[in-house]
């Protein structure tokens, strides 16, 4: 199987680490090319760097590693392409006001998973998912003992597979946290799961005093 990784900036470049440390083969690509070379030659083997498009067509899975305005443009040019792969978004609809604070981008119960999804071809496999931890916990969680949990959100049985096995493969524990409609809960700013450090026993407590359905 291969991951498509398109963005590699600090989410995008913390996913393809951990995925090629975790033996998966993957193709990184930006709007950067060159950006993108850089980090397959530091990646060494596994890793290899395509255009946006030759990233898509020739992967089994896509990850969005994008802010969700790019996410939007990015998307419809490539519906075709996106036809019955795997997407992972891992979008958070968050941006920054005049004095860096951080702020919502989407009205108040609307997720970013819902508009990503909502843009996706009918024959796509879409789950929310590496996107529940900031990019700098995403680098210095993987491999622990007992393993940190990365929640996905997907209504999609392929997508969900392939979401564990991404996210064991990365060093961390999957766990479900509902289907699309759930995704808010593990975006930033605001989600109660959002940027928490869990194993998994913590996260299974959690997430049932929550109310969440899993």
């Amino acid at each position: 199987m291969t991951t498509a990784i398109i963005g590699v900036g600090n989410l995008g470049g913390t996913v393809a680490r951990h995925l090629v440390a975790g033996n998966e083969l993957v193709v990184l690509a930006a709007a950067d090319e060159a950006h993108a070379k850089a980090l397959a030659d530091e990646l060494g083997p596994k890793a290899s760097a395509a255009s946006v498009e030759d990233a898509i067509a020739g992967a089994d899975v896509v990850v969005l590693a994008t802010w969700l305005d790019q996410t939007k443009e990015l998307v419809p040019a490539q519906t075709r392409l996106l036809e019955n792969k795997v997407v992972v978004d891992p979008s958070n609809p968050i941006g920054f006001d005049e004095n860096g604070g951080m702020i919502r981008t989407l009205p108040e119960g609307e997720s970013s998973g819902s508009v990503v999804a909502g843009l996706l071809p009918a024959g796509a496999h879409y789950v929310k998912a590496f996107g529940s931890l900031g990019a700098d916990q995403l680098a210095t969680s993987a491999n622990r003992e007992p393993r940190v949990v990365l929640f996905y959100a997907t209504d999609d049985d392929a997508a969900e597979a392939t979401a564990q096995r991404l996210i064991r493969a990365a060093g961390f524990e999957p766990l479900k946290v509902g289907g699309v409609s759930d995704a808010g809960r593990i975006e930033g700013p605001d989600g109660e799961l959002q940027g928490r450090i869990f194993d998994l026993d913590e996260a299974r407590a959690t997430i049932a005093t929550e109310g969440v359905k899993t």
